[in-house]
């Protein structure tokens, strides 16, 4: 087993910041999701913000963007910062999730006037 998120994510799909580490564990996806579903919330932020730090950039698929997003929002669901951050992600990978995005920032705004 990987020792993070992050190290399995690297190992998968690759760092656009830096090498891959030669890796003698097994990648097939649905370990790392596996992985990933059951990771804290910090753990899946860090691996957000050292695999794509400017949210846009970096190799990890898009839908896993997303599904990370939606795992952290799971665990941390009152967070202004974070509905925003996540809602920024969708807003930048297509039209289809502008709802939802939209969604979150009214929450977030809800949480700081209510707050």
């Amino acid at each position: 087993m990987h020792s993070s998120p992050t190290a399995h994510a690297r190992c998968l799909y690759g760092d656009e910041y830096g090498p891959t580490p030669a890796c003698g564990l097994e990648h097939d996806e649905h370990y790392f999701i596996e992985e990933l579903t059951f990771a804290d919330a910090g753990a899946v932020l860090a691996m957000l913000r050292e695999l794509a730090p400017n949210i846009v950039d970096g190799y990890l698929p898009v839908w896993v963007r997303n599904l990370a997003y939606r795992l952290v929002l799971l665990q941390r669901p009152d967070e202004p910062a974070l509905l925003r951050e996540a809602a920024q992600s969708l807003w930048l990978h297509g039209p289809d999730w502008d709802d939802v995005a939209t969604g979150l920032v009214a929450r977030a705004d809800e949480l700081e006037s209510a707050g």
